[in-house]
């Protein structure tokens, strides 16, 4: 029996006509079009086999300790990413690389203690950082400064040090209140007369003890300057002053002889 054989131009039609597998969700997640949820699964790092049409990603509640620098799979389109009630420690500075559009980020309730400017500088478009609920006692300005779209901002829970360390960061809310959520939740937790004292509430008046003991490079320049010439002038003044004593003492010895009988 002869074997019966499609044409050409039919089977291309067929290939059009019949839709493309769709990418295979996370076995331990459950997926619909452009959300995964992955939540409460044990998890203990991020999922490799997410779809990159993924716009929405729920993380919370499982076991992930560290972000490293090829943490995600390739998510060009992904806008919000939970990772809450997780047991971060650590995020690389490459870890959040290609979520260029990501609009949503929620680390809430982690074991974060530093971050870094350069972690989150690859989110241009992030409007909404929720960092509530981790280890935090001082932030650098810098990392928030990496988020030009940045339009609300959570910090409350976190053990923050009000010391003189906490200036920049008190400055950086000060001149950004309108991007604060919360604020009257931001308290200190050191030291310990100021335990649960509004961090908002400090005043400039607070700060006048924390003097900027840092030098301009114009200081460092009048050092160098200034050094090697007082070094320079010391030689001389000593030199000039030991050729008065030998002068003294050679004009005493010659008078003395001029004297003698």
């Amino acid at each position: 029996m002869g074997c019966w054989r499609v044409p050409g131009p039919v089977l291309a039609l067929l290939l059009l006509l019949c839709p493309s597998p769709s990418p295979a969700c996370p076995a331990a997640c459950r997926c619909s079009p452009g959300e995964v949820d992955c939540s409460e699964r044990g998890l203990r790092e991020v999922p490799w086999s997410l779809s990159p049409n993924t716009s929405t990603l729920w993380l919370g509640y499982n076991f992930i300790t560290v972000l490293g620098p090829r943490s995600f799979p390739p998510l060009p389109g992904l806008r919000l990413l939970s990772l809450v009630h997780n047991r971060l420690e650590l995020i690389h500075g490459q870890a959040l690389l290609g979520l260029g559009v990501l609009q949503e980020l929620d680390l809430s309730h982690n074991h974060l203690t530093l971050l870094t400017p350069e972690t989150f500088l690859p989110l241009t478009n992030l409007a909404m950082l929720n960092l509530g609920g981790n280890r935090l006692g001082e932030l650098e300005p810098g990392v928030l400064d990496a988020l030009p779209q940045l339009q609300a901002l959570l910090l409350q829970d976190n053990p923050w040090v009000c010391s003189c360390s906490i200036l920049p960061l008190w400055r950086w809310l000060s001149h950004n209140r309108e991007k604060v959520r919360e604020k009257s939740l931001l308290l200190c937790r050191v030291p310990e007369q100021l335990n649960k004292y509004p961090i908002m509430a400090f005043g400039d008046e607070s700060f006048r003890q924390c003097q900027d003991t840092s030098l301009s490079p114009q200081h460092y320049i009048a050092f160098f300057i200034i050094g090697p010439f007082s070094f320079i002038a010391s030689i001389f003044f000593c030199t000039f002053l030991g050729s008065l004593v030998v002068f003294y003492h050679s004009l005493r010895r010659d008078s003395h002889c001029w004297r003698r009988p």
